[in-house]
């Protein structure tokens, strides 16, 4: 049975967020998404795989999952099938996304402190899932697959788009070139300039997606941030776009963060076709 609670935070967008449960197990949804089947799994799932959860958000739907490789590459269900043709039963092909073209297919990301991205389109009822870390926002792994969506008749004013538990840029401490090379996709000649240029221009924007670090040489990135700059220059407008209101960093009763344990254990999130 699942049952369901409002998200208790402090953060101010809290109101999109709700906790449910299944057999006392928590996991979290959002309000854009609430069209579809969706869940951002936390750690007392562990070790299912989206093999069984997708039991608990749509027992009819196929799972598809993917070997993650901090990249920028997004399958489709029958682009993935084709690939599996090709490697050993146990074995998944190499991308970061994954992007329906069917009703009833479950799409899922794994994370650890890299932000999983569920996307819905409220008129055709397609959906993505997106495992954007540091390097695969360097990449625009969710510009890729936003084009995905347009190249398949999708309206930029239908999506909605959802980056739920990672690790806050508050305590994501990165070299000032991480922070510049992930930076430099929200300016216009950013890959051709010094790191420092790259960090000043950041430190201007409002709501700035980089803070500063006492260690010389580091600042602290908010990954989640610069995804949704990253929308907003595409087009796609704050209504559209939630952050979940918690960080995997500091929440360890609810989530595993590879950043505080250097564990290689995950949770999973995965949302449903219409």
């Amino acid at each position: 049975m699942i049952a369901t609670a409002p998200l208790s935070s402090p953060t101010t967008s809290h109101t999109q967020w709700h906790w449910k449960t299944w057999q006392g197990l928590p996991y979290l949804t959002c309000e854009l998404l609430k069209d579809w089947s969706h869940g951002f799994f936390t750690q007392g799932f562990y070790p299912h795989t989206p093999e069984t959860l997708v039991g608990i958000l749509h027992p009819q739907a196929t799972p598809y999952r993917l070997k993650q490789v901090h990249g920028n590459r997004v399958l489709t269900p029958s682009e993935i099938e084709r690939e599996k043709q090709q490697l050993t039963e146990q074995e998944f092909p190499s991308a970061d996304g994954s992007l329906t073209e069917g009703e009833n297919q479950a799409v899922w990301v794994a994370s650890a402190d890299c932000t999983p991205v569920l996307i819905g389109d409220v008129t055709t009822g397609q959906t993505a899932a997106l495992h954007a870390g540091w390097r695969g926002t360097a990449q625009k792994i969710v510009p890729e697959a936003i084009a995905r969506f347009l190249a398949s008749g999708s309206q930029l004013e239908d999506l909605r788009v959802a980056l739920g538990p990672a690790i806050a840029g508050e305590v994501y401490q990165v070299t000032e070139a991480v922070a510049a090379e992930v930076g430099s996709t929200l300016l216009k000649n950013g890959e051709t300039e010094a790191s420092e240029a790259i960090l000043e221009q950041l430190q201007s924007l409002a709501s700035p997606p980089i803070h500063p670090d006492p260690e010389p040489g580091r600042v602290r990135l908010d990954v989640r941030r610069v995804n949704a700059l990253q929308l907003e220059q595409l087009g796609l407008t704050s209504e559209q776009l939630a952050i979940a209101p918690c960080c995997t960093y500091q929440q360890p009763d609810y989530f595993f963060s590879y950043r505080r344990t250097n564990q290689k254990k995950v949770q999973w999130s995965g949302i449903v076709s219409r």
